[in-house]
This record gives C-alpha cells, structure tokens and sequence, in this order.
C-alpha cells in the first residue's frame, strides 16, 4: 500500500510558503459544467492566481475560452457512473503531453483522483523527475458495484499512482474509500468554497416574505428531491403547512417531468415552485432566501459543497440527508442529518423548522460559524503548504 504522512483534518495552522508555484489543476472531465469538483478546481485556480501563482489547467474536452492557461487535451464522451453524468476523456497522445510538460516545467501537479488511464495518467506517468504529483480524491461509491468497479480501476492505475508524492481526500469517507479502492494512504483536507461570495448575498425580493424551503441540485434519483414532495403532502394533509410557506425546487434533469406530474396530482402547484436551472451567478441568492435548505442524497457523495455554500448562505437551517459524504460534514451537528426515506420523521422535522424561528435561528447561529474553517482563505494556504511539502520532498 503507497503511504503518505496521515494527518487529520483540520491541522495547526501551516507556515505559509512564501515561494510562487507553477502549478498544473489536471483533471479529466470538462469545465463546462457547475459539478462539486468543477467548482473545486476552478475555486482553487482562481485563489492560487491571485496569490500570485501560475496556474494552469490541464482537462478533457472544454469550450470555455474564459479561464486563462487552459490546455483542453482531449476529445470526451459523455456516460453514466456511480449514478451521476461524467465525461471520459478518448485515449490522447503522448506527445503532445510530453511537449507540453517539458515547455512548461511545473512544479506541481494536482491531480483529480479517480482518473482515467487515458488521459490524467499519462500526464502523471510524463511529469519530469521534479515535478511534485499531488491527488485529490473525491470519490464515493453509491453501489458495491461502484466500488468494485474503483478497485479495477486502482488496480489498473497501480503504477501511475506510485509517482504520486502526496495524496488527499476531501473527508474520512473519501480516504477510507481511497485506502480500500486505490490502497492508498491520504491526508484529509476538505473542499474549500469562496465564502464571501455567498455570506454576502441578499435573497431575491420575490421570497423575502414567505417561509421558504429550497432544494437546489440535478433532478435526478440519487439528489432526492422526489423524496421531499410525500414529506409536504402529509404536511398539508396534517392541515399543518404554513399559508405562507413554499417549496422551491432549483435544478433541472431527467426528474423534473415526473415531479411536475406528481405536483399536479397532489394539488400542490400553489405552493411547489420549479425554478429550472440556476446559473452561479443567481445561487447565492436562491440560498439566502432559504429558510430552510434541504439536500434528501441518498448516497454517492464524497463530500458536499452544497451544504457549505447553503450554509454561508441561508438565512435559516440547512439539512442532509444521512449519507457519508454528508454526514462527514455534518458529524459535529447530527440534528442537520435524516433519513430522506423516513418520511414520518422528516415531517416532523421540517415542522419544527417551519414553526420555530427560534429552532432554524440555533442551526442558522451555529452553520454560519462552523462553515468559516472552509474558506478558501483558510483551506487554500493548507493546499499550498502542503505543495510545498511535496515539491520539497520531491527535490530532497
């Protein structure tokens, strides 16, 4: 098993290496899409070249002309796994890998792990003799298929992931999968976001007043909104729905037409509200005007970004539903956990929520601490202590 120095999150406080790096974010998917290690790469990008870094970005096929130092290496196809949309990068040659790292000579590179042999391996197996090679896991399986299916997969990586120098995962879910798929070792060093970007937004003028439930994610089975919807009903049933109170359900998908039916069926259009797809720029204020934000995933997810970007933001409670990645994040405040399949107990829950200011005001007090440790100011001076740490075990 490939070992690294174990180390639990968070650490004592990094000396902040002074030297700039030339860094390459290598990772196999497109840019073109909001997904949680999307926004991972391009948060730390962003953060590292105004830190005076270089940063480049070294990703599968991308038609984004916006981000600077962009090498789209590859043509990709898109496919299914682990209950999710990916893109998979077509085998890409290598020499034009090989030129490219030898013109640019980086001192990092900061790899999203699990990869595909295809492209982000021969960029790993190409890296010059003094360039550090750090990973990022960010995997969870939602089926033992799944994981099984990541065990090959590590199996075939096995000799690619010998070069790497420093391996994290972004919770102890995500580095205990990592040891039993990848038998790799790993630090835990969560995802940060840019808080300042959602502590500070106002919710949209149209839900200051009512009482707001909102569900922000892909309509798709594993994000769970279809399990919220029985949840209002046997609220309004109970005759115990708030006259003011709405749920608003932002994201599109494969769902979104069963939901509407099953809206309509139940007579709840006057109070189930579809927002469609929310670009970056409108979520922080979808968020702010939640009183309640609830995020019913039923698996498969190494750690939840969401829940720190509703967090930061929401005027009120955020919820999870009890998977590992979650409930990594919110081990410290289990109350914002539930089953999305019991739907008697997670009434019960939102009721208490909508009746009780002052209950949403505890969770609301104590997210908007917790969530600070996860700025991108805090997370980012780790990340690069850390690659220093790499570049300089790398070099002796």
């Amino acid at each position: 098993m490939r070992k690294f120095t174990k180390r639990h999150w968070p650490p004592a406080k990094p000396a902040v290496s002074k030297r700039t790096l030339k860094i390459g974010l290598v990772f196999d998917d497109s840019l073109d899409k909001p997904d949680g290690v999307q926004q991972y790469v391009l948060t730390l990008g962003r953060w590292l070249a105004r830190e005076g870094h270089e940063v480049h970005y070294l990703v599968g096929e991308t038609k984004r002309t916006d981000i600077p130092n962009l090498h789209s290496l590859s043509r990709n196809i898109n496919v299914r796994f682990n209950h999710n949309r990916m893109a998979m990068p077509l085998p890409v040659r290598r020499g034009p890998i090989r030129a490219l790292l030898e013109r640019e000579q980086f001192d990092v590179l900061h790899v999203q792990v699990p990869y595909s042999p295809a492209m982000a391996a021969r960029v790993i197996l190409a890296a010059g003799p003094r360039t550090a090679v750090t990973g990022m896991f960010h995997v969870l399986a939602y089926s033992n298929t799944v994981a099984w299916a990541n065990r090959l997969l590590g199996w075939w990586l096995r000799k690619s992931v010998r070069r790497f120098d420093l391996m994290l995962s972004n919770t102890t879910a995500t580095q205990a999968f990592a040891r039993q798929s990848f038998h790799i070792e790993s630090q835990v060093l969560p995802l940060p976001l840019e808080l300042a970007a959602f502590s500070a937004a106002k919710p949209l003028a149209r839900y200051v007043a009512s009482l707001n439930i909102v569900f922000l994610g892909r309509l798709v089975e594993r994000k769970g909104c279809q399990h919220v919807l029985p949840v209002i009903v046997d609220l309004r049933s109970q005759g115990v729905w708030p006259p003011n109170a709405r749920f608003i359900i932002c994201g599109a998908g494969p769902l979104a037409a069963q939901l509407r039916t099953y809206v309509a069926e139940h007579d709840l259009t006057d109070i189930v509200e579809f927002a469609g797809h929310i670009s970056e720029t409108d979520k922080p204020r979808y968020l702010a005007a939640a009183d309640i934000a609830i995020y019913p995933s039923t698996g498969g997810e190494s750690f939840g970004i969401v829940l720190l970007e509703a967090m930061a933001a929401s005027r009120g409670a955020v919820l999870g539903g009890q998977n590992p990645g979650y409930a990594s994040v919110l081990a410290p405040h289990t109350e914002s956990l539930f089953d999305p399949y019991n739907t008697p107990a997670l009434a019960a829950k939102l009721l208490d929520l909508l009746q009780h200011a002052s209950t949403r005001a505890a969770y609301s007090d104590w997210q908007h601490s917790y969530v600070k440790q996860f700025d991108i100011t805090q997370i980012g001076h780790q990340t690069v202590e850390l690659f220093a740490q790499a570049l300089h075990k790398r070099r002796g």
